[in-house]
């Protein structure tokens, strides 16, 4: 597979077959993705691998979550201005069109929303942890490692859902996990093969033409 065929294939998948990946293609998934550019070759991210009896386990775990807990971070920034804001906007009204969910339908959207919490069905899924220490340089090499990761994962024929919601749920994550209290939880990714047949995976997000963001310099 090419990068450009990968790049253009590779979705947030929200649906996935239940068909296993094993723990050994993930790890070679995994270390061919820290080849990813790293600034000082801090290689900042820790990764911490759920599949078979751990995934339901932790499945399992997440029934006694109760109370509200504190976001690692603020997932998308306060008063988030144009034209950011109508991005984001519109591709939330567009998957809900395309389930049929509407506008004033909260409950079905709330359930949407909680399919998060089971990584949307992945047999396979990490959690992308960063230390404390770390700045927004670090944050950047995340981005790239996961990426590449995304990447190579359709080279093998998997699909993949970066997310960032896990950020809400980072208390009792960190506590399945028992992680050390320097380490801060950055997303998850769900991994597995999509269920083609599912509705929710027919979405496909549009991006700006490139006289938006892009100024070719001419002095």
């Amino acid at each position: 597979m090419k990068v450009t065929e990968a790049v253009f294939s590779r979705k947030t998948t929200r649906a996935f077959l239940k068909k296993p990946v094993t723990d050994k293609l993930i790890e070679t998934l995994l270390e061919k993705s820290s080849r990813a550019p790293s600034g000082g070759n801090l290689q900042p991210w820790r990764i911490f691998v759920i599949n078979n009896k751990a995934m339901q386990s932790f499945l399992d775990f997440q029934k006694k979550w109760t109370n509200p807990e504190t976001p690692s971070y603020d997932i998308y920034p306060q008063n988030l201005k144009e034209p950011y804001r109508s991005s984001r906007f519109k591709v939330g009204e567009d998957m809900y069109a395309l389930l049929g969910i509407d506008r004033d339908d909260k409950a079905s959207r709330f359930r949407q929303l909680a399919k998060n919490y089971e990584f949307f069905g992945a047999p396979a899924a990490f959690f992308c942890f960063v230390d404390r220490q770390m700045g927004p340089p670090q944050w950047s090499d995340l981005g790239m490692f996961l990426q590449t990761f995304m990447l190579l994962a359709r080279e093998e024929g998997l699909d993949t859902c970066p997310q960032e919601a896990w950020a809400m749920k980072s208390e009792s994550v960190s506590t399945f996990l028992d992680v050390d209290e320097d380490l801060m939880l950055f997303c998850g990714v769900a991994i597995g093969y999509k269920d083609a047949d599912a509705k929710i995976n027919e979405l496909n997000t549009t991006r700006e033409p490139l006289d938006v963001w892009v100024k070719f310099i001419e002095k």
